[in-house]
């Protein structure tokens, strides 16, 4: 195997557009079962907010050393508020368009002895009109990126995508996407996908060996007209399938503490790698090294540049 190079990442810009969340975590301790139910009480002693979904995808870019620009929709409520100061507080330029009707999404978790005993989701979808608003933002900044990726949450914030890709493919621009649900045609054109196991069995059914799958994934890039697709596989590490090839690399060797948020460090460096000169392979290896990191932390967080280097 070759020696892992990073590129040069200081002058790349990404431009982030998708589900955004507000991540809370109520830290606390779990000493009795509540007299009123079978359920631990839990002692709040500190709590946390950190932003997510398609915000902490553009956080991940600018701990790896890019310029992140993030397009999304919040309610003009105070989580919303809480979102863009967290983002500001990091450097991410933002544009958030307000819609009176939503509700920004919050997740928020309850963790108690470094584990989560409980998950409570907010949320609701965009107007149509602000969605629509959203586009002619994203055709304007356009020109200013070196990449797009589109973080697909299912919230309803990615109703023009297909809009989307194609504005970016017609400039040259590479477009990653961090799909959701059981329909892939809706990313045709893309450059890239990046789902999870679970999410491609979905939409491509079992397979029951690796030629299996290799045969599978690339009937679907044809019929998406996709560059290449990475699919994460947990324990089984990450396979890209890319042209005539499939290309593995085995999980690192870490211990597992909290895989929330995995995909977003995934699809960032994916982006910020390709977008500063590397190859699909040696983007991929990278991403592979940043998963094994961000796998070791509690809830969405981010790698840095420093931690990369010194895992090389």
């Amino acid at each position: 195997m070759t020696q892992l190079l990073l590129p040069d990442t200081s002058k790349t810009r990404i431009l982030v557009v998708g589900d955004v969340m507000l991540d809370r975590y109520w830290f606390g301790e779990v000493s009795r079962i509540s007299p009123e139910a079978p359920v631990p009480v839990v002692k709040v002693e500190r709590t946390e907010e950190r932003p997510g979904g398609a915000a902490n995808v553009a956080r991940n870019c600018a701990a790896l050393g890019a310029k992140a620009s993030l397009l999304s929709v919040v309610g003009a409520d105070e989580a919303g508020q809480t979102l863009a100061r967290l983002l500001a507080d990091e450097g991410i330029e933002t544009s958030l368009h307000e819609d009176a009707e939503l509700s920004t999404t919050i997740k928020l978790r309850v963790v108690a002895r470094q584990q989560q005993l409980l998950r409570i989701d907010f949320e609701n979808c965009p107007a149509h009109e602000v969605l629509r608003a959203k586009l002619a933002d994203f055709e304007r900044q356009l020109p200013h990126c070196d990449a797009v990726i589109l973080s697909d949450y299912g919230k309803g914030g990615l109703a023009h995508i297909g809009e989307m890709i194609r504005l970016a493919r017609d400039q040259g621009k590479p477009v990653l996407v961090d799909p959701k649900g059981e329909d892939f045609v809706r990313y045709a054109g893309a450059t890239l996908l990046t789902p999870n196991r679970a999410e491609l069995r979905y939409v491509i059914g079992r397979w029951a060996s690796e030629a299996e799958l290799k045969e599978k994934a690339m009937r679907l890039c044809e019929s998406l007209r996709l560059d290449a697709l990475l699919v994460t596989r947990s324990e089984e590490g990450m396979s890209l399938f890319v042209g005539e090839q499939a290309l593995h690399e085995p999980a690192q060797a870490r211990e597992v503490y909290d895989v929330s948020g995995a995909g977003d460090t995934v699809i960032a460096s994916m982006a910020v790698m390709l977008a500063s000169g590397a190859d699909m392979h040696q983007a991929m290896r990278i991403a592979n090294r940043t998963a094994g990191i961000v796998v070791g932390k509690l809830g969405t967080a981010v790698v840095t540049l420093d931690e990369l280097r010194a895992t090389l």
